[in-house]
């Protein structure tokens, strides 16, 4: 996210926010920003301000032209019309040839990019035609998000494609800012491009700020301190410090997000196999009181298993679909599955029912403190409980490597298709479904839904999400806003982080 807080080093932006830069705080170094291969959140937000797309997303779900100044699709199909005059940041033009090149070169196996299903399909080939300026993009499997998929493609001219590894720390960008300055571990910064012409809507850099700096601050309340002492212009903050800000009237914006989700393994020989322990163990805990925990007051009960706004379908697939905290109706599942309470402990063939708890640390203390009420209540129930924390970036490597029971991971994504992978399919190595989970319903419904384009599908996409729910496969507990301040700029913001063609500067 663009504003995720981070710690001050030194270097030439330091002062920039009381001069002529507008200065964000980002948690961490963002890596490769090589638009093909970056996939860490900061990448992904510094990129947005660097490489425009074919289209956007309006804050009302609706999308809008950005390079494409038309577009078609079916279920496999999208065809986009690119804008003339678009150019990359040498002066060279962005055509429908580079927009081709780039969707094939992401679908091309062999070159492994992370965008591979995220925003080209995993099975399209794309074709140009120079004369009407269009590309053609076909699947052979359905992709009903094929045109709202294309907001995530950076587009880059088609000569960077042939050593995209230069873009780590450079751009070519399409976007309104390019890349000048670029000092790992401190700052990067970014001049505005007066000739860009082809925003969202067709809106022009004209009001932009014209010059970012991307400051790397390694402590939350260090970057509270910075924003409100006027040192940086713009924070995510989500921690304590937001009292402070909020007392002192520091303005924000929020995107609301799924903040804490338990996933079960039901691998062959794991207690959550067995879906009346899933039961159980849901029936005893107090998720509102969890919730609370996990957000420190500031959430509230989840509504979606993940889809982050602006997102196409928007319906509520979990309130009603749980069990209520219930202990004796947590005891009866238990019962009339065969367990028995022995000694103070439910066991079953003479084993005890014994579950951890997998948690990353990076998610903060709130959500230790809900992990571990969490096992408190099982354990007062007769579960042999334990908090399992993994190291900040080691969730995703205790999920693949298959050694967990529950987890507290929470999944975030733009398109409900996206989320087909984590819970349909092969579980790891060969694919991404950790849980294991084979839910009939999800997939004979997530199918449906494939095949009908775009929002028209959203009905399906919505009772799959239930049918997760209801079987008990994924627990969405809480989401909470995801509040970014700023001071002497306004801005809007959605799942991704600030929009670029947003922000001003302000007066205050």
């Amino acid at each position: 996210m663009v504003a995720t807080a981070a710690a001050c080093g030194g270097g030439s932006a330091a002062n920039d926010a009381g001069g002529s830069a507008v200065v964000f705080a980002v948690a961490a170094d963002p890596g490769t920003l090589s638009p093909t291969t970056a996939l860490a959140s900061t990448a992904l937000s510094m990129n947005s301000f660097a490489y425009d797309t074919l289209v956007h997303v309006a804050a009302d779900g609706k999308v809008v032209s950005g390079v494409a100044e038309k577009w078609s699709a079916t279920a496999t199909s999208a065809q986009f019309t690119i804008r003339s005059g678009v150019t990359c940041e040498d002066g060279s033009p962005l055509t429908a040839d580079d927009v081709a090149a780039e969707y094939n070169h992401i679908a091309d196996p062999k070159n492994q990019s992370p965008l591979l299903g995220l925003s080209v399909p995993v099975t399209a080939v794309a074709k140009a035609d120079r004369a009407s300026r269009t590309v053609t993009v076909t699947t052979t499997k359905p992709a009903p998000f094929i045109v709202e998929m294309s907001r995530l493609l950076p587009l880059l001219c088609k000569k960077s494609l042939a050593s995209p590894a230069a873009l780590a720390k450079a751009t070519a960008a399409s976007g309104p800012y390019r890349l000048t300055e670029a000092v790992p571990g401190d700052h990067y910064t970014y001049v505005k491009r007066d000739k860009y012409t082809w925003g969202p809507g067709g809106s022009h850099a004209t009001d932009l700020p014209g010059k970012l700096v991307f400051k790397v601050v390694a402590n939350e309340s260090t970057a509270a301190n910075l924003l409100m002492a006027g040192q940086i212009n713009g924070a995510v903050i989500n921690g304590a410090d937001q009292d402070r800000l909020d007392a002192a009237k520091v303005k924000n914006e929020s995107s609301e997000a799924l903040s804490g989700q338990f996933l079960f393994n039901q691998a062959a020989g794991r207690p959550a196999a067995d879906p009346a322990v899933r039961r159980a163990l849901v029936s005893v805990l107090d998720l509102k009181q969890l919730a609370n925990v996990a957000t420190g007051g500031k959430g509230k009960p989840a509504t979606g298993i993940g889809e982050t706004a602006p997102t196409p379908c928007t319906g509520d697939t979990v309130t009603g679909n749980l069990p209520a905290h219930d202990t004796g109706q947590a005891a009866a599942a238990l019962t009339a599955a065969g367990w028995a309470k022995s000694g103070g402990t439910w066991a079953k063939d003479g084993k005890p029912l014994a579950v951890g708890l997998s948690y990353p640390t990076n998610q903060g203390p709130q959500v230790a403190s809900a992990v571990e009420l969490a096992v408190q209540q099982w354990t007062s129930f007769g579960v042999k409980a334990s908090a399992k924390p993994t190291g900040s970036s080691s969730i995703l490597s205790t999920l693949s490597g298959g050694d967990w029971d529950v987890a507290w991971a929470p999944i975030g994504v733009t398109l409900p298709d996206q989320l087909t992978q984590f819970y349909d399919g092969p579980p790891p190595p060969k694919g991404n479904n950790f849980g294991s989970i084979d839910n009939p319903d999800y997939h004979r419904l997530a199918a449906q839904a494939a095949a009908e384009p775009g929002a028209s599908g959203c009905a399906l996409w919505e009772a799959a999400d239930a049918a997760l729910v209801k079987h008990i496969d994924i627990v969405p507990i809480v989401s909470r806003p995801i509040r970014y301040y700023g001071k002497g700029i306004t801005f809007q913001v959605d799942g991704a982080g600030i929009v670029p063609s947003t922000l001003r500067r302000s007066a205050g």
